[in-house]
C-alpha cells in the first residue's frame, strides 16, 4: 500500500514538472502536416507567376484569411492577394496542421500592390481598420495562435511606419497595448487551392455571410475612398 502511495506521488510530481515544460516547446514540435503538393499547384502557381513582377509585397496575419484576403483584394492599388501561412517554425504547413496550434504558423496574406496607387502605410491602416486590435490570439469567433495577428516588415522603413502607427493607435486609444506581434518577413507558404479568392468563390457559405462580408463592411465604412469604386 506504502509502495503504490508512493508510485503514485512520483507520477503525480512528475507531471506538474513536465506540463509546464511541454507548454513551453510546444510551439517548437515537429509534426507531420500531411503535404500533398496536387493540392497546392494552383496555388504556388499564382505565387510564381506574381514573384516575377515589378509589384511590392507586403504580409499580413490577421486572423481568417478567407476575411483578411477579402478586404485587400477590394483596394485600390492590389493587384493580388494570395492567402498562405507565415511566423512559425513548421515547414510545408497544411491547413489542418495549423490548426492543431503547434506548427506556430498563422493564417496569412501576401499583398501584390502597386506602389504608384498605393503605399505600406495606407495597407497599414486597413489593417488596423478591419480589426480588433486588443484581440489577442484570433480576430472575431476564430481563436487559437493559427489566427495570431501579425504584422511582417521586410526592411527597416517598413518596421519603422509599423512601430509608429502602433504607437499612435495605443496613444489614441488609452491604456493597453496593440495585440499584433511584430515580425522581421522570414518564409511564406502559400495554402491550399482551395483557399484562394474563398470569399469571391464561396459568396453563400456562412462563415462569409456571418464574419467575412460583416468584417469587409465594416472597413469599407471606415475607409470608403480606398476601395475600387466597382465596389
Amino acid at each position: 500500500m506504502t509502495m503504490t502511495i508512493q508510485r503514485l506521488l512520483s507520477q503525480i510530481f512528475t507531471l506538474i514538472f513536465l506540463i509546464p515544460s511541454l507548454a513551453s516547446c510546444q510551439d517548437k514540435m515537429t509534426i507531420n502536416t500531411g503535404y500533398k503538393a496536387e493540392d497546392f499547384a494552383q496555388s504556388i502557381k499564382r505565387l510564381e507567376e506574381m514573384e516575377q513582377t515589378a509589384l511590392s509585397k507586403a504580409y499580413f496575419a490577421s486572423g481568417c484569411f478567407w476575411c483578411v484576403d477579402a478586404i485587400y483584394e477590394r483596394l485600390t492599388g492590389v493587384v493580388e492577394v494570395v492567402s498562405g501561412y507565415a511566423g512559425g517554425h513548421t515547414p510545408y504547413p497544411t491547413y489542418g496542421a495549423s490548426n492543431t496550434g503547434l506548427t506556430g504558423q498563422a493564417e496569412a496574406v501576401v499583398v501584390y500592390y502597386d506602389p504608384n496607387q498605393i503605399d505600406f502605410a495606407t495597407l497599414l491602416q486597413v489593417y488596423f481598420a478591419s480589426q480588433n486590435i486588443r484581440q489577442f490570439n484570433g480576430q472575431g469567433p476564430d481563436r487559437g495562435s493559427q489566427y495570431r495577428c501579425i504584422l511582417f516588415y521586410q526592411n527597416q522603413e517598413q518596421a519603422e511606419l509599423i512601430d509608429q502607427q502602433i504607437k499612435a493607435l495605443e496613444k489614441q486609444l488609452g491604456p493597453g497595448k496593440v495585440a499584433a506581434e511584430v515580425q522581421a518577413f522570414d518564409k511564406f507558404w502559400p495554402a491550399e487551392d482551395y483557399h484562394q479568392d474563398y470569399e469571391a468563390n464561396h459568396p453563400y457559405h456562412p462563415y462569409i455571410v456571418n464574419t467575412s462580408i460583416p468584417r469587409l463592411k465594416r472597413v469599407m465604412r471606415t475607409l470608403p475612398e480606398l476601395f475600387k469604386k466597382s465596389e
